[in-house]
């Protein structure tokens, strides 16, 4: 059975996760529905997919076949209904409860009611995410790692009504797309975030009282202590404005101001310094 909802998925948002999440379905056999409503967005979206198979196929980790395949099993468009049919929804949108209940509303309406609705977010209640819909119990987290391609954990996160059948399938399905589900409760931040993102806006802290520059604060996080990239860098991948919008659902769902944004990040997400995704953050990528 558990094959089954992953036998055609449909992916809401085409930016970096939503790319990578429909990527790794449809290198597993699913056909996959890349729904965003940015017409630019699936491009680049569609560009990225192609351009990372590509550099499998040079690693020599799949055949020029098999990625042709896996690419003609995407579909694209900008209407949710393309997700009518599917068994598994994992959304991908922005790090806002407002937008994400807006899509699951919607998702709700028009999808079977065996359909499993999962949400990517990195911080957002699965409860209250539910909340926007009439099944609750197939409601759940699947809160994949970026890059999504290469990281092997999925957080899957249970809401206050997610089913014991709902979980074990999405483990299940986790596990059939070659990744390594970790069941977290549903809890601000759940487990990856709630420890990493202090340690990146302390990081960030250190920058804004002059502590080290950026590369010194990375290399003692790299060499010190065997990170594979600095806590700077990782932000930059991230995306700074994702951490502002993580740190800002930390400190309102645990009440503790300890979880305040860093100047350091504010002043770069105000400047529109997102990141890599934007040429320049706490690095300079132009």
């Amino acid at each position: 059975m558990s094959a089954s909802i992953h036998e055609k998925v449909s992916v809401v948002g085409a930016g970096t996760m939503g790319n990578g999440i429909a990527q790794v379905f449809a290198m597993n056999g699913s056909a996959v529905a890349l729904i965003d409503l940015d017409a630019d967005a699936l491009a680049r979206g569609i560009a990225t997919i192609e351009k990372n198979l590509a550099r499998v196929v040079k690693k020599g980790g799949l055949s020029e076949e098999d990625a042709a395949a896996s690419l003609a099993r995407i579909t694209t468009g900008d209407s949710l209904s393309l997700a009518a049919d599917c068994g598994l929804v994992v959304e991908a949108v922005v790090e806002k409860s407002e937008v994400k209940g807006a899509v699951f509303s919607e998702l709700d309406e028009l999808c079977a009611p065996g359909a499993i609705l999962a949400s990517n977010t990195s911080s957002i209640s699965i409860t209250e995410i539910a909340a926007n819909t009439k099944r609750p119990d197939k409601v759940i987290g699947m809160h994949f790692m970026n890059p999504v391609p290469v990281m092997k954990l999925v957080e899957v996160i249970r809401g206050k009504e997610t089913s014991d059948e709902t979980t074990a399938l999405v483990v299940s399905c986790s596990e059939e797309i070659g990744k390594i589900p970790v069941e977290v409760n549903d809890s601000p931040g759940f487990v990856s975030n709630r420890v990493l993102m202090p340690m990146i806006n302390e990081a960030a802290h250190c920058l804004s009282e002059g502590v080290s520059s950026p590369e010194g604060v990375d290399a003692v996080m790299k060499i010190g202590m065997a990170h594979p990239m600095g806590p700077l860098t990782l932000a930059d991948l991230i995306g700074l404005d994702v951490c502002v919008d993580i740190l800002e659902v930390l400190r309102a769902g645990l009440g503790d101001d300890k979880y305040a944004p860093s100047p350091a990040l504010i002043e770069r997400v105000k400047a529109g310094h997102l990141g890599r995704k934007s040429g320049k953050g706490f690095y300079d990528y132009e």
